[in-house]
């Protein structure tokens, strides 16, 4: 019988990763995200599934970003009751992701109630808190290299895809065909996580395309940084800096810490990480060091750089402080969380400064900014933007064109397919067009709910 996959998500779009892999009425799903950016993406998390989740058997995940993880869940909450096989670091994070998550959409709904800006009366979260802390006992962690059967006849071996920490490549094997997820590949030239791995020899690959039309900067993150810094401490203004508390926030602090060392901008300059999410991931650097750069002291100094805002309370207070100050809040395309309380205080003043420090992916408030806009609704409300907006090129965790490339040729031999995911309809097709022209492969930009064989 044959093997085929079902796009459930992450085609066409960076967002809502899904991918069903299914062989003798057994049905295994590789990463169960959440759509994001425009609307009409964000409404999918609404609808069904087109399979029921009781029907599947297993999950793989890649890693803990929401985009990748944040539907698990609502898939327990409807239903699943199997296994959810992740690396260590991917467990560990989705334990501090997934209950933070549903405390947020808790928040924003009851705002919305409070406020009455909702359409729906009453606003309700996609999933609750409770809902996330009921999925976390259906991970089991797996090591890298370590081999996995989610199912009788289905064997599955996680690899490191740098990213972020327990970013997994996951090579599935079934009835005699190799299926092999990137997930989300990481720079072999990060600030902060060790290289992907090399791409296992496979069939079939799946692989990522966030970056597939374009080439990263050959300067860093400190060359971009420090100067826009400098100017927005200088003039006493706030930079509110939308991160996504796993991974970019852990770069931008190394980053400041290291500015700091240098001398290249003030050491008095305060700096704050109010995201509870990213607090508690900063303190993982220290649970695996294998899989990041950093020195056991630099690891020390990354707890250290910034003051941790933890309760609502203390996130409130920031507001009364004058600058110059710098707050990192989640989330990176400022979709929800704190970060919107901030932007909405402090985009109207021209001494501010906004940093953009990742993709933004369409639809969001992020790309709103990043495209130049004067104004960004918030809460119901029109904001007025006369801060100034800096978009970081080169803070960016995933690779680019041609690192991605570079991973796919390092398979030993050219596999039969390549489906092209997780990117944007311009850069997905740019990059299957690259596969084909330099590489002479077989590759395709599957449409969202399509099928096709493994």
């Amino acid at each position: 019988m044959s093997v085929n996959i079902t796009f459930l998500g992450g085609a066409g779009t960076v967002t809502g990763s899904k991918y069903l892999v299914q062989h003798a009425g057994k049905n295994l799903l590789v990463d169960c995200g959440l759509f994001q950016g425009y609307k009409q993406l964000r409404l999918r998390n609404w609808t069904s599934l087109q399979i029921a989740p009781q029907l599947i058997d297993a999950v793989l995940l890649t890693h803990a970003h929401l985009d990748h993880s944040g539907y698990l869940p609502l898939l327990v909450k409807e239903g699943f009751a199997g296994h959810i096989f992740a690396s260590r670091g991917t467990r560990d994070l989705c334990r501090i992701l997934l209950p933070d998550s549903g405390h947020i959409q808790e928040e924003d709904a009851a705002f919305a109630n409070r406020h009455l800006f909702s359409k729906h009366a009453p606003a309700l979260p996609l999933y609750t808190r409770l809902d996330a802390l009921e999925t976390l006992p259906r991970i089991k962690a797996v090591e890298f290299g370590q081999l996995v059967t989610p199912m009788s006849g289905w064997k599955a071996t996680f690899s490191p895809a740098g990213h972020i920490l327990g970013a997994s490549s996951i090579l599935l094997e079934v009835a005699g065909r190799r299926i092999l997820f990137s997930g989300d590949l990481g720079r072999p030239d990060d600030l902060l996580m060790s290289p992907p791995a090399d791409a296992a020899q496979a069939d079939t690959v799946l692989i990522e395309s966030t970056y597939g039309d374009r080439t990263h900067p050959t300067h860093d993150m400190l060359t971009e940084l420090a100067p826009a810094l400098l100017r927005v401490a200088r003039r006493g203004g706030v930079a509110v800096v939308p991160v996504f508390a796993i991974g970019r926030a852990q770069a931008l602090l190394h980053a400041i810490h290291q500015l700091k060392l240098k001398g290249e901008i003030p050491t008095t300059l305060p700096i704050f990480l109010d995201s509870p999410m990213a607090v508690h991931s900063t303190q993982l650097f220290e649970d695996h060091p294998g899989e990041h750069r950093l020195t056991r002291q630099e690891t020390h100094a990354l707890t250290h750089a910034a003051t941790m805002i933890n309760s609502t309370e203390e996130s409130r207070a920031l507001a009364s402080r004058h600058g110059p100050m710098v707050i990192l809040s989640a989330s990176g395309m400022a979709t929800g969380g704190r970060v919107l309380h901030h932007l909405a205080h402090y985009a109207g003043n021209h001494r501010n400064m906004i940093i953009l420090t990742g993709y933004q992916a369409p639809g969001t408030r992020g790309a709103t900014l990043a495209s130049g806009a004067k104004s960004v609704r918030i809460h119901g409300h029109d904001v007025e933007v006369n801060a100034e907006v800096v978009q970081l090129q080169a803070a960016s965790a995933h690779a680019d064109k041609q690192q991605l490339l570079a991973w796919l040729r390092s398979m030993p031999q050219a596999p039969d397919q390549v489906y092209v995911v997780h990117g944007e309809s311009g850069p997905a097709d740019q990059l299957r067009a690259h596969i084909k022209q330099s590489l002479g492969w077989r590759a395709i930009v599957p449409e969202q709910g399509s099928v096709w064989p493994c």
